[in-house]
């Protein structure tokens, strides 16, 4: 959809890319500050209003004078590129500047008021480029690894609801930038990974996440889980959109020591948009991964022709030889737990400030006891039972073998191994099906597009939501594109090669209801160009 306006074009903030968006920008079609605007009022519509769906924690006072600025820079300067003038959103435990007026708190009241010492790496690149952060996405609770509590909640944010039927549940710690995404409440969004947050909550969301291997993407100024699996990526609505911010965000940091082994010079991500990428490309199946997605196989299975239609091969079965010492390991749990504690302990201790006075988990423990109400309301949200085995956690010989377990089985005996064993360029498989768990434990990169739709005759489960939907008519789901490490560029072919020749996400929109009405011209028509 176009919208137009005194005989120009306007881009459809539903859908609308980033090109579109920074060409409009050159043009002078509309200005940064209108665009801003824009978003922000959608934003107004369906957060809290409407639908409520609680996809933003809080929007930046300070986005409307930054837009201004750079609009007065590209008059004097010139732009600064693709991203100069584009309203992103940011996970709310992705570091910003803390005198432009955000938090940035994992959705918890305990963080509330702390002073970060710098931008995370990943905004710095951002902001360099000229992006503006209109807000922070709401998330599960320090990224899911508070307890037993529904994804998409935060003290701070509410519950997080998918746009596409209501009540239903968000699929994953990023669920906010999944779900702003999939409604058009910015341009695109960054969210993080430990074990599935970026992949599950942008398939369930009808949008496209990019988890990189681990070191490609610097985690310093990201609230942490674990050291050895986290990592930021983006969420955005097209392939080319999430590897144009993967481009800007990747690099060498020397506060993240993962970075510093990166293999060399890294590749023009851009250059990977190939719609003939598939074209001899060897792909792989691992059969026994898919299973309880009845609903989503037979999809998948279809899609299997497209691909050989683009001129892929397609080996089925491929499995992982180590497929159920995989599935039954506790080795991650184990990890993460001790891994945890380390890392937001050593996060907390060098914050500037912290209001509230929390200077390690165990605080944090009693922090959410003292302040329940906020942080654990009843019926649904009250665990926090994963903090307490962190804290209970050791680093000890058990933990080393957990950690070399996981490499073993996620690496060595497990996508390295399936790859040399079946001669593959790489793997792909329905994205919930269990598809970030061995990239997750191996730190290997994953990839996910929209691939389709639950039946309009489905039924909806749970029957009454506690408190969410887990399955409902029109519930999107994706598929994964999984590799070695540092495979992005493969990945990153063969995804978009898919996404151009299926075009899923456009086939449905999310409900009526959840759409926000905003656009550019109704800013423009009301003359709210300037501050």
């Amino acid at each position: 959809m176009i919208c137009e306006t005194s005989g120009r074009a306007l881009p459809d903030l539903y859908e609308a890319s980033i090109a579109e968006l920074q060409d409009g920008l050159v043009e002078g079609n509309f200005s940064s500050v209108q665009l801003v605007k824009a978003y922000l009022r959608r934003i107004l519509e369906v957060n809290l209003e409407g639908p409520a769906l609680h996809a933003i924690i809080e929007t930046n006072p300070k986005a409307l004078s930054q837009a201004a600025a750079l609009d007065d820079e590209r008059k004097v300067k010139g732009s600064r590129g693709l991203l100069h003038g584009i309203p992103l959103l940011l996970k709310d435990n992705i570091a910003t500047l803390h005198e432009e007026g955000m938090d940035t708190t994992a959705g918890s009241y305990a963080l509330l008021g702390s002073v970060v010492p710098r931008d995370s790496f990943a905004a710095a690149k951002l902001r360099e480029a000229g992006a503006i952060f209109i807000g922070k996405a709401n998330l599960s609770e320090w990224a899911g690894m508070r307890g037993q509590v529904p994804c998409g909640f935060s003290g701070r944010g509410g519950q997080t609801l998918c746009p596409y039927y209501p009540n239903a549940d968000p699929h994953g710690s990023s669920s906010g930038s999944g779900v702003a995404m999939a409604v058009g409440l910015a341009a695109g969004s960054l969210g993080s990974e430990t074990n599935g947050s970026i992949v599950y909550p942008s398939s369930r969301n009808n949008v496209v996440g990019i988890k990189p291997t681990i070191g490609l993407v610097s985690r310093s100024g990201v609230i942490p889980i674990s050291y050895h699996q986290d990592t930021a990526g983006p969420m955005c609505r097209s392939v080319t959109d999430a590897t144009l911010l993967l481009s800007f965000i990747a690099g060498h940091d020397p506060r993240d020591e993962a970075t510093l082994h990166q293999p060399g010079i890294l590749p023009d991500y851009m250059k990977a948009l190939d719609k003939n990428a598939l074209k001899g490309a060897r792909l792989g199946v691992p059969r026994a991964f898919i299973r309880n997605v009845k609903i989503i196989e037979a999809t998948f299975n279809s899609s299997l022709d497209i691909f050989r239609a683009l001129g892929a091969e397609i080996v089925d079965p491929a499995d992982f030889p180590a497929t159920e010492e995989l599935l039954t390991s506790k080795a991650e749990q184990l990890v993460l737990a001790a891994d945890f504690k380390i890392d937001i302990n050593k996060y907390i201790s060098e914050l500037v400030e912290v209001p509230t006075g929390v200077k390690a988990l165990a605080d944090l423990i009693e922090f959410n006891k003292t302040h329940a109400d906020q942080e654990l309301p009843a019926p649904f949200y009250t665990d926090q039972s994963q903090f307490i085995e962190s804290e209970a956690a050791q680093v000890d010989d058990a933990y080393f073998a957990a950690l070399a377990a996981d490499f073993d089985l996620g690496r060595t005996r497990g996508i390295d191994a399936t790859l040399a064993q079946f001669n593959l360029d790489a793997i792909i498989l329905p994205t919930d099906a269990l598809a970030p768990l061995p990239a997750a434990i191996a730190g290997y990169p994953l990839i996910t597009v929209p691939l389709g739709f639950q039946p309009d005759d489905v039924e909806v489960l749970p029957a009454k939501p506690s408190p969410l939907h887990t399955q409902a008519p029109g519930l999107p789901f994706g598929i994964a594109f999984m590799g070695t490490a540092y495979s992005e560029f493969k990945l990153i072919s063969y995804a978009y090669a898919f996404e151009q020749a299926t075009h899923v996400r456009l086939q449905r929109r999310a409900c009526d209801d959840s759409i926000p009405r905003t656009q550019l011209t109704d800013v423009m028509l009301s003359g709210e160009g300037g501050l």
